[in-house]
C-alpha cells in the first residue's frame, strides 16, 4: 500500500491545519494597512500606537498647546510677535546643551557636567579675546574645543576605566565650575564686545523679510525632496513606503507652520540668527542619528551593550564620542548664553541651567532608559520650559513657582516614559 508518509517526495509539505496556514499567510503588519485603507487606516494605526504605548511626540505637543492656551487667556501679550521672538532666541542656549544631552540619554547615561562646561566655554572666550587680545574667531573655536576636551575626558573615565557616568560627570561639574572661577579671576565678570562675534549670536536679526520666508521655503522644499526621494528608494527595493498624496499633505502642514513662524518673526525684528543656527544644528544632528552608521551604533548601544559588542561595534569609542559631542554642545550653548548677557561671569552655568537642559531633552520625548529619542526632542522640550518661564514672568510669578511647575512637568513626562516602556513590553515591542 502507498499510504506510508515516507513515500511522499521530500520536497512536498503536508498541511495538517489548512485554516491556520491560511491565517498565517494573510496576517499583515497593521502598519502596512495604513496606506491601503485611507483615513480609516490612519485611525486604526493611531489606536494601535496608543495601545502599544508608541506615543511619540504627541504628549508634549498637546502639553505645549495647553500651556500656550492657558497663558494666552491670562495675558494677551504672550503670543505677540515680540514675546515669541524673544522666547525663540532665549531658548537656543539651553536648547544647544539639550541636543548634546540627547546623545548621552540615548546610551541610557547622564551628563551632569554640561552646565559647568558651558560656563567654562564662555569664560574661556572672554579671557582669551577680551583679556589677552586673541583673535575673536580663534578664541571662539578654542572655547568650543574646551567643551570637546572636557567631554572626551569624561568619556575616557567612563568607557575605559569603568567609572559610572553619574560619578564622572558629577566630579566634572565641580571641577569645571572651579576652573571657570579660577580663570575669571577676582573681578568675576568680563564684558564682551557688543559688536563682536559672540555678542552677535543672539543680537543679530535678518531684517529683510525675504530671509524668514526664504528659510521657510528651503525647509519645506528640503522636507518634500527628502521624503519623496526616500519613498522612491524604498519602492525600488520593494519596501512599503508612503504614497505621494501623504507626502504632499505632510509638506503642506509643514509649510503652514514654517510660514506662520516666518510671519511672526517679520512682524518684529526679523529672522534671528540664533534660530537659524539652531535649526541647522537640529537638521545635521538628526541626519547623523537617523541616516548614518554612527547614529545606528548609538541607538544599538542604548538598546543593548552586550549585543552591540557582539555585533562588532567599538563600544568604548562610541561612548567617548558621545560624551565629546555632549561637551561640545555644552560649550556652544554656553557661548549663546554669554551672548545673551554680553558677558562672562561667575554665575554662568549655574542655577537651573543643568536641570533645564536635561528636562528639555526628557520632556521633548527622549527616554531616560536609552535607545529612544531624536534631537528634535530638544526643541520641543526647551519650548515647553521657556514658555512656562515667560508665561509666569508675564504674570509676575516668582521663580520658586517656576521651579515647582517645571519640576511637575518633568515628573509627568518621566511617568509617561516609564508607563510607555511597560506598555511596550506588554505589547512585545521592547
Amino acid at each position: 500500500m502507498s499510504t506510508d508518509k515516507t513515500s511522499a517526495a521530500p520536497d512536498e509539505h503536508v498541511v495538517e491545519n489548512p485554516e491556520a496556514a491560511k491565517a498565517a499567510v494573510t496576517v499583515v503588519d497593521p502598519r502596512l494597512l495604513v496606506r491601503e485603507q485611507g483615513l480609516k487606516g490612519y485611525v486604526s494605526e493611531f489606536k494601535r500606537k496608543m495601545k502599544s504605548g508608541d506615543l511619540g511626540s504627541i504628549p508634549v505637543v498637546i502639553g505645549l498647546a495647553i500651556i500656550w492656551l492657558i497663558f494666552t487667556s491670562l495675558n494677551s501679550n504672550f503670543l505677540t510677535a515680540g514675546n515669541l521672538s524673544d522666547m525663540s532666541v532665549a531658548m537656543v542656549g539651553t536648547g544647544m546643551i539639550a541636543v548634546g544631552i540627547v546623545f548621552v540619554l540615548l546610551l541610557g547615561e547622564i551628563d551632569l557636567s554640561v552646565g559647568s562646561v558651558s560656563g567654562v566655554a564662555g569664560a574661556s572666550f572672554a579671557v582669551l579675546n577680551v583679556t589677552n587680545g586673541m583673535n575673536e574667531w580663534l578664541a571662539f573655536v578654542l572655547a568650543i574645543l574646551t567643551g570637546t576636551v572636557a567631554g572626551v575626558l569624561h568619556g575616557f573615565f567612563f568607557a575605559k576605566i569603568g567609572v559610572p557616568a553619574f560619578a564622572v560627570t558629577l566630579a566634572g561639574l565641580l571641577f569645571w565650575n572651579g576652573f571657570m572661577l579660577q580663570i575669571l579671576g577676582d573681578n568675576g565678570t568680563i564684558n564682551l564686545d557688543p559688536d563682536g562675534v559672540v555678542a552677535q549670536l543672539t543680537s543679530y536679526y535678518f531684517s529683510d523679510v525675504a530671509a524668514a520666508y526664504g528659510l521657510a521655503a528651503v525647509v519645506t522644499a528640503g522636507f518634500f525632496l527628502s521624503s519623496f526621494l526616500g519613498n522612491r528608494r524604498r519602492e525600488a527595493v520593494g519596501v512599503p513606503s508612503r504614497p505621494l498624496s501623504e507626502t504632499i499633505v505632510r509638506t503642506v502642514l509643514l509649510a503652514v507652520l514654517a510660514f506662520t513662524v516666518a510671519v511672526v518673526f517679520n512682524q518684529y525684528k526679523g529672522l534671528p540668527l540664533a534660530v537659524v543656527i539652531f535649526i541647522v544644528v537640529l537638521l545635521v544632528t538628526d541626519f547623523v542619528l537617523r541616516r548614518t552608521a554612527y547614529g545606528r551604533k548609538v541607538f544599538a548601544l542604548g538598546g543593548s551593550v552586550e549585543a552591540s559588542r557582539r555585533a562588532g561595534i567599538n563600544v568604548e569609542m562610541v561612548r567617548i564620542s558621545v560624551f565629546a559631542i555632549s561637551g561640545t554642545f555644552a560649550a556652544v550653548g554656553g557661548l549663546f548664553i554669554a551672548s545673551k548677557i554680553a558677558a562672562a561671569n561667575q554665575g554662568a552655568g549655574g542655577g537651573d541651567l543643568l536641570m533645564n537642559a536635561i528636562a528639555a531633552a526628557v520632556i521633548g520625548g527622549t527616554s531616560l532608559f536609552g535607545g529612544r529619542g531624536r534631537t528634535w526632542n530638544a526643541l520641543l522640550g526647551v519650548l515647553v520650559i521657556v514658555s512656562i518661564q515667560y508665561g509666569l514672568a508675564l504674570e509676575g510669578i516668582a521663580s520658586p513657582v517656576q521651579y515647582m511647575i517645571t519640576g511637575g512637568v518633568l515628573l509627568a513626562t518621566v511617568v509617561i516614559d516609564a508607563v510607555t516602556r511597560k506598555t511596550q513590553k506588554t505589547a512585545g515591542r521592547a
